[in-house]
């Protein structure tokens, strides 16, 4: 089995002057950090009093599925003759919070949305391309990395 490590950091910058004294009394915001690449600011949902001008926990886990199942999707597409000219995936997730505040990501929704060169790909590429989100689907680390319901709905056009 291979491995493949990965490393960073998270920095809180939300001390507004007393730490975490109180609830209301202390900033959400943070920078992901990770070497050799730009700063991420982040902060938590507003509903969470967060910034809303940043991205949130729950945005980075939205779009590490969204992302990977891409990526996957591109790999598959390539190594099959199918030409991708444009993606998009317009993607949704349900953040269910229970008794004394413990919450999960109970579904994911990828609704991603690939239009293909049909003059370049293989005769059957129209067909195939929804096949290989399904496969792409089904090899995304993150997506094999979460117990969440995440579903995918696909829609293919040609040009």
């Amino acid at each position: 089995m291979k491995a493949h490590h990965f490393n960073g950091a998270i920095e809180w910058t939300g001390n507004l002057g007393s730490g975490t004294s109180a609830y209301d009394q202390y900033g959400r915001n943070f920078e992901v950090l990770t070497p050799g690449k730009f700063p991420i600011k982040g902060s938590a949902d507003p509903a969470f009093r967060g910034d809303a001008e940043r991205i949130n926990p729950e945005d980075f886990f939205l779009n590490a599925l969204s992302s990977c199942h891409m990526l996957w999707y591109f790999h598959l597409c390539a190594d099959a003759g199918v030409v991708v000219t444009d993606y998009r995936d317009e993607y949704s997730g349900v953040l269910e919070i229970g008794e004394g505040g413990i919450g999960r990501m109970a579904t994911v929704t990828l609704r991603p949305q690939a239009t293909i060169d049909m003059e370049n790909s293989v005769s059957n590429a129209l067909e195939l391309a929804i096949e290989l989100h399904h496969k792409a689907h089904e090899k995304c680390f993150i997506a094999n990395s979460v117990n969440t319901i995440v579903q995918c709905e696909p829609m293919v056009t040609s040009v």
